[in-house]
Parts: structure tokens; sequence; C-alpha cells
């Protein structure tokens, strides 16, 4: 991704959600999009094993609702 692609995600990504978003602050934003896009390009070369991945031994706890004390009046 180049800096006009970036910058003109940004923009249309801005208009579709209704963010009111300057020139500078999406130039800024775009600069921060293009770092991230490298990292995760980065990321993404990285050969892993099941092992190396750590969603493997996650566990959510069981769901226990909370009583609402306002209702127990």
């Amino acid at each position: 991704m180049d800096e006009a692609q970036a910058l003109a995600y940004v923009q249309a990504s801005a208009a579709a959600l209704g963010v009111p978003m300057d020139d500078a602050r999406a130039a800024r934003v775009a600069v921060h999009l293009q770092r991230t896009a490298a990292l995760a390009a980065l990321l993404q070369e990285v050969e892993l094993a099941p092992h190396d991945e750590l969603a493997e031994i996650y566990c959510p706890l069981a769901f226990k609702p909370q009583w609402n004390l306002a209702n127990q009046l």
C-alpha cells in the first residue's frame, strides 16, 4: 500500500463512517496505517508451528450472570 492508496482508504473510510477528518489528520492516520500494514506484513512472513499459537491454550471462563442489585429490592 503506497501513500496515495493509504490516504484514499483513510478518507473513504472516514466518509463512510461519518467521522469528520481534515486533510492533516487524514495524512497522520494514513502514516500510522502504512506502518501497521508493514508490521503485519513482517508478521505474516514468520512461520509458526501449531504449538507456537497461544490461541490453542486459551480457555474462557464459564459465564456467570451477575444479579442487578437495583432489581433485588
